[in-house]
């Protein structure tokens, strides 16, 4: 489906040093923010107490939020559970105070101008279960990395796998890098919206890459550089691109805008991943396997000759 053609070819491969410069520059201050700022790791990562509370109306959350935060027990994360009565509200981890006393205090504010609240549930997260999210987290992006190397190198060929993984670290790592300098953030949400990334990165890389061996492939376009071979299957794919990711983008931002706090870090990760996404595989990916030396004697097998039969 196209609703736009583009008939002369745009030439992206001509502008890659000037767009592998900037994703370089953009990549080592994202690294530099990691190191020197940190991530902001939510309660499920560094440990602390986690209150589902009810009230008997729907709750007021910037009112919930306003008593909790007057106790200054540190950041704090409170969204609603379920159903608009309830609440979650996740508390940092303090040495001076144990969780019964944290959720005590908490309960009294809540409850101060005769306020109908009730306990539902109040659970402890250790830090030593908070490092091993971490190490899973890590587990978990290092595994679906190696995997998307391998299916890249089984159907294409060890070029294309090379430019592909670079190009979705450079994706993850742009996001991480964002969350540490406005110091977002980090929860379980955002590392399953960072792990969606990676899977939707790689689709618009096998898309280009498709195009790039089907091009190698078609005999008008033999006298035509591998340049040129590039930058037409990129522009023959620039219609299905913005009307996949501009879909996608328009459903993520209104989970951005509409999703409450339950869903933005979620949201923000996508919507930081998907720009980043398209950016990455047409205009990183893409000269990178150039650079490698990529060649149609690298994807198009010569036919065998058939042996003829001795009498």
């Amino acid at each position: 489906m196209e609703f736009f053609r583009i008939k002369k070819d745009i030439p992206f491969m001509s502008y890659g040093r000037l767009t592998t410069a900037i994703s370089l520059v953009t990549f080592i201050l994202a690294v530099v923010f990691l190191a020197t700022r940190g991530l902001n790791y939510s309660v499920e990562f560094t440990g602390g107490t986690v209150m589902e509370v009810q009230y008997q109306q729907a709750a007021n959350l910037p009112d919930v939020r306003s008593r909790v935060e007057a106790l200054k027990l540190g950041e704090s994360t409170i969204q609603t559970l379920g159903s608009s009565r309830d609440v979650m509200i996740r508390l940092p981890n303090l040495k001076a105070k144990s969780s019964a006393q944290l959720s005590n205090e908490v309960l009294t504010a809540l409850k101060q101008g005769g306020q109908q609240v009730d306990l539902r549930r109040v659970d402890f997260v250790g830090p030593q279960v908070g490092e091993e999210l971490v190490q899973h987290g890590l587990t978990a992006i290092s595994i679906v990395c190696l995997g998307i190397m391998l299916y890249l190198a089984l159907r294409f060929e060890w070029r294309f796998a090379v430019s592909a993984i670079i190009a979705n670290m450079h994706d993850v790592v742009i996001i991480l890098g964002c969350f540490a300098l406005f110091r977002w953030e980090f929860s379980l949400t955002v590392l399953a919206g960072v792990l969606a990334v990676l899977g939707y990165s790689v689709n618009e890389s096998v898309v280009v890459f498709d195009r790039i061996r089907e091009n190698f492939r078609k005999a008008n376009m033999r006298n035509h550089t591998v340049a040129e071979i590039i930058d037409n299957a990129i522009t023959s794919t620039m219609s299905r691109t913005i009307i996949t990711h501009g879909s996608t983008e328009t459903m993520v931002l209104a989970m951005l805008l509409f999703g409450g706090p339950a869903l933005h870090g979620f949201a923000t990760a996508l919507t930081i991943g998907i720009l980043f996404g398209i950016y990455s595989s047409v205009l990183v990916a893409s000269p990178i396997v150039l650079w490698l030396g990529v060649s149609r004697e690298n994807l198009v097998k010569p036919p065998k000759q058939k042996q003829e039969a001795v009498v």
